[in-house]
């Protein structure tokens, strides 16, 4: 297919200058609605795009015109037999793709290290999870990749797992050995899906890990915003098929209608056009720009005092994963430095790390400033003499006992009871530091001490936690009544 087409845009474009007199949704009519106190700031061209399904703008839910061909680019670009725009980020896709590949009662093999969004497809599902644990880098307190050979041994002891969902890259830009877990999970008839919400760009240059598309996954997610040109919450979910449980497929669009916006935006869907267009024409040279950009901070920031930057074979290199822990400074803590004092503002913070996300639209400026800063905090608390007490390293907790599956425990009768006396107690919900947004405790699963502890320090810090009181807080926790 000629990638130089841009469908969706030109029929959208088209439709304006028709200078149609509108009736339909939205409201705003092509613009004009919207408030000056906002077009006063950006201008009103952009949100004359902001349409509905119209003759010429075709429909998300069937499509037949403009949108079924901009798809049909997107598979042919990343070598997928089928891809579907996502408007409700990558959530509503991996909530499509557990529903498709495990049924109610049906066992799925899931990574400890998923996203919230693993547990919400499982609630709507009913599969039984079997969780598999990622190895950890205790060195940077993060979890790292998951192994075929941890894949073989799970589907050995459960053989009857209808696929295994799995999380590469990580937030981290660690990379897991797909194509050897893609081998053992077609080797039990079982699929293999792929949350590759950080990895959509791996495909367009050499010196990143390979993707998941062309490393043997049967369907995987791309969160097109998160390191290409797309809107946030523009996401995409592509198939492939390699003669594993073809049945299943027949099931995705039918799962997309049932987590997906009926009033899907024109703006991110426009934008996934786009962002496509781009990175057919010119994804070479934005990945080029995105790892050398990546290269020069992390060769710096490797000689300042007090700094390490993470490196490992698979590894995606566009990730600058930062720690000054030898300066005595918790991730949150240099999170806190670089924002208030510098401006520079990171993508995250954990116990030890703090995490840069570069990619093609940044500038030697912007890595010149998070370079410097790194720097002065170095000089500064060197000068100061100030000797610090490094902090002990949180540890993952062991996977708790699973009572009842996370859709039993969420439509089970709860009772909230003080965080206090929660530990023993099976959870009525989940509970995630955020980001990363991994829940560290599911509905159905017993809180154990273990659990409990880990999930208190997050508390006890302050730290943002999905599934606390509505003050942010986590007083209380709703647990099953038994």
């Amino acid at each position: 297919m000629e990638q130089n087409q841009i469908p969706l845009l030109e029929a959208v474009t088209d439709f304006i200058a028709t200078k149609p007199a509108y009736f339909r949704i939205p409201g705003h009519r092509l613009g004009r609605g919207i408030s000056p106190r906002w077009t006063d700031s950006v201008g009103t061209k952009l949100f004359a795009y902001d349409v509905t399904e119209t003759p010429l703008t075709d429909d998300l839910h069937s499509p037949e015109g403009a949108i079924d061909q901009a798809q049909k680019l997107l598979a042919a670009l990343y070598g997928a037999d089928q891809s579907f725009f996502l408007v409700n980020g990558s959530t509503c896709g991996n909530e499509a793709m557990i529903l498709s590949a495990a049924l109610e009662g049906e066992k799925i093999l899931v990574a400890r290290n998923a996203h919230k969004s693993a547990m919400m497809g499982l609630i709507l599902s009913g599969a039984v999870p079997v969780y598999v644990m990622p190895e950890v880098l205790p060195e940077w307190g993060i979890q790292g990749e998951l192994t075929a050979a941890d894949v073989q041994s799970a589907f050995e002891q459960n053989p009857d797992c209808k696929a295994l969902f799995l999380v590469s890259p990580s937030y981290y830009g660690v990379c897991s050995d797909l194509v050897g877990i893609a081998e053992v999970c077609h080797a039990y008839n079982a699929l293999l899906l792929v949350d590759e919400a950080h990895g959509g760009h791996l495909y367009f240059h050499d010196g990143l890990p390979a993707g998941a598309l062309a490393s043997g996954a049967d369907l995987c997610v791309q969160s097109m915003h998160k390191v290409t040109g797309a809107l946030t919450q523009s996401s995409v979910l592509h198939c492939k098929e390699h003669g594993v449980r073809s049945e299943v497929f027949d099931r995705i669009a039918q799962n997309l209608h049932l987590v997906q916006s009926t009033s899907p935006s024109y703006l991110l869907m426009t934008s996934l056009d786009c962002a496509r267009y781009e990175l057919a024409m010119h994804g070479s040279e934005m990945m080029e720009k995105a790892l050398s950009l990546a290269s020069y901070a992390r060769e710096r920031i490797q000689k300042i005092a007090g700094f390490r930057c993470m490196e490992g074979e698979r590894l995606d290199r566009t990730r600058l994963v930062l720690s000054a822990c030898e300066l005595g400074l918790t991730g949150y803590m240099l999170e806190k430095l670089l924002y208030e004092k510098y401006a520079v503002n990171m993508e995250l913070a954990d116990d030890k790390n703090v995490l840069a996300i570069v990619t093609y639209a940044n500038e030697r400026e912007d890595l010149d400033r998070l370079v410097a800063a790194c720097a002065d905090i170095s000089q500064g608390y060197a000068m100061q003499k100030v000797v610090h007490r490094k902090k002990e390293s949180l540890s993952f907790p062991p996977i708790p006992q699973q009572v009842l599956t996370p859709r039993e425990a969420y439509f089970s009768k709860t009772k909230k009871i003080s965080w206090q006396q929660a530990a023993g107690q099976i959870s009525g919900q989940m509970i995630a530091p955020y980001p990363p947004g991994i829940p560290a405790i599911y509905p159905g699963e017993r809180l154990s001490q273990e659990v409990w502890d880990y999930i208190e320090c997050f508390r006890r810090d302050g730290r943002h936690l999905h599934g606390a009181d509505r003050n942010g807080k986590l007083e209380f926790v709703n647990i099953v009544e038994r």
